[in-house]
């Protein structure tokens, strides 16, 4: 597939997919969607990919939220299979095996704050602005939003944003626990590339194990999470990669990490 909405790149083991409709805010269309969902098909596949970025083209958006144009088409069928397609590319999102980073450089609104919720960690440029504003459209968020945004911020406080639709600062949104740093915008990428590059020089299998652990863990009670976390463990023990960590510790050198999922 080529793309016309997103732009798609791989470097050293890390791709980036942009949202590229500037001139609409990066705004979500089904072309969009569709696009986006190929390339989360081809990250999967590729396994010399290590971390995957998101970010949005241009400085005003990551995603400024659905576009509205196309959604006031849609009949009740319609509308239905536009929630299920947005659900379906964004849990496609979450259960990559890699780690994920969102880099918000602008608007993150409604079905952007919902890709957003579904990387594994947020970083925000200053003019990043958050928000669930369905409900100033009669409706309510579609992709997510009432479910993931409770489960990382907590119930009260995801109750205020989804019923007011009011937009929150990058600086509320890290007070809040929605975004792990706040940065000027000139250095997000900068900062977004470099945690992107240590977390890439990593073991592949253990960066997937710890993963898996997690978010396996996260809605399970203590004692199921610990055991999925001794079976994670364990498989990551026996990788070409621990054997490296551990044989460079001892020969006080640093790691040289070039395992695969095979060994």
């Amino acid at each position: 597939m080529s793309y016309e909405n997103i732009i798609y790149r791989i470097e050293a083991g890390i791709a980036t997919i942009t949202f590229n409709r500037p001139k609409a805010l990066n705004a979500l269309n089904a072309a969009l969607l569709a696009e986006l969902s190929d390339a989360l098909d081809k990250v999967a596949a590729d396994e010399d990919i290590r971390v995957l970025l998101l970010t949005g083209a241009g400085e005003k958006a990551f995603v400024a939220g659905a576009d509205i144009g196309e959604l006031a088409t849609f009949n009740t069928l319609q509308a239905k299979h536009f929630s299920k397609s947005g659900q379906t590319v964004i849990n496609k999102l979450q259960e990559l095996a890699i780690p994920v980073i969102a880099a918000v450089n602008g608007f993150a609104l409604g079905g952007g704050t919902e890709i957003a919720l579904a990387c594994d960690f947020i970083y925000a440029s200053e003019n990043a602005k958050f928000g669930q504003p369905e409900i100033n459209l009669g409706l309510i968020p579609g992709f997510g939003g009432t479910q993931r945004l409770p489960r990382l911020i907590g119930t009260n406080l995801a109750k205020e944003l989804i019923f007011t639709g009011k937009m929150i600062s990058a600086a509320e949104a890290g007070r809040f626990g929605l975004v792990n740093k706040v940065l000027p915008p000139e250095s997000l990428m900068d900062e977004v590339m470099k945690v992107a590059g240590e977390m890439a020089s990593k073991g592949k299998v253990s960066l997937r194990a710890a993963k898996q652990a997690i978010n396996s863990g996260i809605n399970t009670d203590l004692a199921t999470g610990l055991n999925i976390e001794i079976d994670a463990f364990a498989l990551s023990y026996f990788s070409a990669d621990a054997k490296e960590g551990t044989t460079a510790f001892l020969e006080k050198r640093k790691p040289d990490f070039k395992g695969n999922l095979k060994s």
